[in-house]
């Protein structure tokens, strides 16, 4: 009986003590300052390089907005009263100027309380399009750049809950425009709705091996809220604001101008609708109409697609990829499997490529095969195109140079490479609008121009390269030459003299637009934007280069605390993610610019600089698994081998206290951090956020992992934290989005990791963040997070305990 009482008590104190309720935390004034402050705007620059569009924003959302009505269904999270993503991002202010001019001109007449998003050029660059976001509903305003003025063209009636709401006419008079329809129904609250039946789904034998989506359909209440949601009518709506029917109710997911503008594509919704997968693989019909809205040929329906043959090349049959040619006015193109959609079925080309001219009525005309997995063309004229496929198992990819006009079985390939090494990248292929206002090669003769990031073994030098269609061979005509910043180039503004959109950044510089004149060596700066994270301006940060024990070459971006003493041993945080690999030569590449801006985002380890800590950020965990060998086979034992090294090379800096070292990631890095604190005594804590833990959960493959749990028990059993968490001797903190939306990280792996660690007698920590999903938004969440983060590191990594100690000898056997 004593011992009874003595549980009962200890029981009734523990459980007294179960749960810590704080109100939202504010964190250190040194974090504090540098996660709120005022961002720099977007910047949306005209094709011509000569007017730009400055978007601001705020920084974070708040948890009110956060909070406001949302449905998931179907891979959507809508909020039903406004008819718009719950989850998009607002905008409330606009400026233009030309890119000469110095100073930008504040946009009249904007809406009070502005929430815009998802802007859209006109075709002639002389407007820009928008939503607005009201209480009541969404809105289409119209910038005219010339005037910097706004206007609202329609009501708050538009249905902007799946795909894009609106797109323009060629003539630049008018847009289509998705509003709500007149046919839709009541919401039904399924919170409070009388079920009129079980739920019942059924399977006739074939296999339907699909990942592990949220926010799917459950019922046939979530059928019918969605058809509602998702059904919208087509209006015409011109600039003036008048508007007049075109196409009547359905379930709009895209609609598309020919490049001519005389027809228009669109691809509407059909049932049954499943409870297994998202609603991009809901049966579908895509059919053309004129100009005027009559319809011309439906030309292609497509049935649900929840069972495909097994394998991430895996794809259906049928038509699929439909878009419009670039070079044409009206032809169609699309892409068939040859191989059943199979990737175990072995076929010299897997896929076909085909194009029909308007009327469409005409046989479709062959013009490539592919010996991989189509994934897109980039059109040239009549006679030059180039085309892409890849291979995921093989990590590999190629380009084609063909004649659309004339099908040859064996188009030329120009690059066959592994996409994975990014020494070899030749870069991406240089488009300008043509006379249809669509992008297709920039070309000079037969020569084509290549715009690369420009990774090496000595650094990051990016480039841009004539190619010879006729050789073959590639001349160098601009290559950034600078050692001490980071010149990304953006996009061509006038190939032909020379002019190149480029955005220049270094460690302390915060990145500025300006246009570079690679024929006459000019730099012109079009943008001023100030560094807002003025703290950080004396930062120490380096690229560190360290050897796995395997010998393979690895890579972090090391920051010294702000108050760093030479000599003195400082606690460290290191930050990662792991990524997979089929050669050792790719993984070991090199990355990592030490010339990028320090850009401190929410998620970010950089903010513990100002606390007195070492951070190595964006450590490389490679995993690799070469020939028959899959990377996950030997997961654990190079995810170890990645901490050491990386433990070992900043400790032989002589910056670091090796004892008080934590380890951090989210998502991914989540799972790491749990794995490394089970499966090695290299740590003092682990932070892990919005992570999954058991992937029995997920057992149709999960992040590269394409075989099934019962294809590799041992695999999905090794890699699962939960299944050690006998072996967690070190203080964890788990994070998690009460609204995760992320395939495989239910909020329920964090609970069920979190009980199962409490019940084994670890100390462990779970904040469960209300509202958020896989990445974290409202600004009382991001700086409760950065709270909660900070007290776990001061608590068990700078200032631990004598109780924790490393683990014994006998307790790292155990654990290995």
């Amino acid at each position: 009986m004593k011992r009874f009482l003595s549980f009962f008590i200890a029981l009734f104190v523990f459980s007294a003590y179960a749960q810590d309720n704080l109100p939202y935390q504010t964190p250190d004034k040194a974090i504090n300052d540098l996660a709120d402050v005022s961002l720099a705007p977007g910047v949306q620059i005209d094709s011509k390089g000569e007017n730009m569009v400055l978007i601001y924003r705020d920084q974070y959302k708040s948890i009110a907005e956060l909070s406001e009505k949302e449905l998931r269904l179907a891979g959507l999270r809508i909020n039903p009263v406004t008819n718009i993503g719950s989850r998009t991002t607002f905008f409330n202010n606009l400026k233009v100027k030309k890119t000469t001019d110095e100073n930008a001109t504040q946009v009249k007449g904007l809406p009070d309380n502005a929430r815009l998003s998802g802007f859209r050029w006109s075709p002639n660059e002389k407007m820009i399009a928008c939503l607005n976001t009201t209480n009541t509903g969404v809105e289409v305003w119209i910038l005219d750049i010339a005037s910097a003025s706004a206007k609202k063209i329609t009501d708050a009636n538009v249905n902007a809950n799946m795909g894009s709401a609106m797109t323009w006419f060629k003539d630049n008079s008018a847009l289509l425009v998705k509003t709500l329809s007149d046919k839709r129904e009541d919401l039904i609250n399924t919170a409070i709705a009388v079920p009129t039946g079980p739920t019942i789904s059924v399977s006739n034998g074939a296999k339907a091996q699909n990942r592990t989506y949220q926010d799917l359909l459950k019922n046939p209440n979530d059928e019918f809220n969605f058809e509602q949601l998702a059904r919208s009518e087509i209006k015409k709506v011109s600039v003036s604001g008048a508007t007049q029917d075109f196409l009547p109710d359905a379930m709009y997911r895209g609609l598309s101008f020919s490049p001519d503008g005389n027809y228009l594509m669109t691809t509407t919704i059909k049932r049954p609708f499943s409870y297994l997968v998202t609603y991009t693989r809901f049966p579908s019909e895509t059919s053309i109409y004129s100009s005027d809205g009559k319809l011309v040929k439906t030309v292609n329906e497509v049935p649900l697609d929840e069972v495909r043959p097994k394998g991430f090349m895996a794809t259906r049959m049928g038509k699929r990829n439909l878009s419009w040619r670039a070079d044409k006015p009206a032809t169609l193109v699309w892409a068939e499997a040859l191989d059943k959609g199979d990737p175990e079925n072995e076929v010299p080309y897997r896929d076909a490529v085909y194009q029909v001219d308007a009327p469409f009525n005409g046989n479709p005309k062959l013009i490539l095969k592919t010996k991989q997995r189509f994934s897109g063309i980039d059109w040239g004229n009549d006679t030059v195109a180039l085309a892409y496929d890849y291979w995921w198992n093989t990590r590999n990819t190629k380009t084609y140079v063909f004649n659309p006009s004339k099908y040859k079985e064996d188009a030329k390939v120009i690059s066959d490479r592994n996409y994975q090494d990014v020494y070899s990248n030749p870069g991406n292929f240089v488009s300008s609008k043509n006379k249809y206002g669509s992008y297709t090669l920039e070309m000079d003769g037969d020569n084509l121009f290549l715009m690369g990031p420009g990774y090496t073994k000595e650094g990051q030098f990016p480039f841009i390269d004539k190619y010879s269609i006729a050789t073959g061979k590639t001349e160098r005509i601009y290559q950034s030459e600078y050692t001490d910043k980071l010149e990304n180039l953006n996009t061509a503004i006038d190939m032909k003299n020379g002019e190149i959109l480029v955005r220049i950044e270094s460690q302390t510089e915060y990145p500025n637009y300006y246009i570079r004149n690679i024929n006459k060596n000019e730099l012109t700066p079009i943008t001023s934007f100030e560094n807002p994270f003025k703290a950080l301006e004396s930062i120490d940060k380096r690229v560190i280069n360290y050897k796995r024990n395997d010998g393979l070459g690895l890579e972090g971006t090391l920051y010294l605390p702000l108050d760093y003493e030479e000599g003195k041993k400082y606690p460290m945080v290191l930050w990662a993610y792991p990524r997979e690999y089929k050669d050792k030569a790719s993984a070991s590449q090199s990355t990592t610019n030490p010339n990028e801006f320090v850009y401190p985002y929410y998620g970010s380890p950089i903010y513990w600089v100002t606390r007195g800590y070492v951070v190595l950020d964006d450590a490389a965990f490679p995993i690799v698994g070469e020939g028959d060998d899959e990377p996950n086979d030997s997961f654990r034992s190079q995810l170890v081998g990645n901490a050491k090294a990386a433990i070992d090379a900043v400790d032989d800096l002589g910056y670091i206290d090796r004892d008080r070292v934590a380890v951090g990631g989210h998502s991914y890095g989540a799972f790491m951090t749990a794995n490394l604190l089970s499966h090695s005594n290299l740590f003092a804590a682990g932070i892990a956020r919005s992570g999954a833990y058991n992937r029995t959960l997920t057992p149709f493959g999960f992040q590269s992992e394409q075989r099934s749990y019962w294809e590799a028990p041992e695999v999905y059993y090794n890699m699962s934290p939960f299944m050690h968490a006998d072996k967690m001797k070190t203080p964890l903190l788990l994070i998690h989005g009460e609204a995760d939306n992320n395939s495989g990280t239910y909020p329920l792996q964090s609970e069920r990791y979190f009980n199962a660690l409490k019940g084994l007698g670890a100390t462990v920590r779970l904040v469960m963040l209300p509202k958020e999903s896989h990445g974290y938004r409202a600004k009382e969440s991001i700086m409760h997070l950065l709270w909660e983060q900070d007290q776990w590191l001061e608590t068990h990594v700078k200032n631990r305990s004598v109780d924790e100690q490393p683990i014994t000898e006998k307790e790292k056997e155990m654990k290995n």
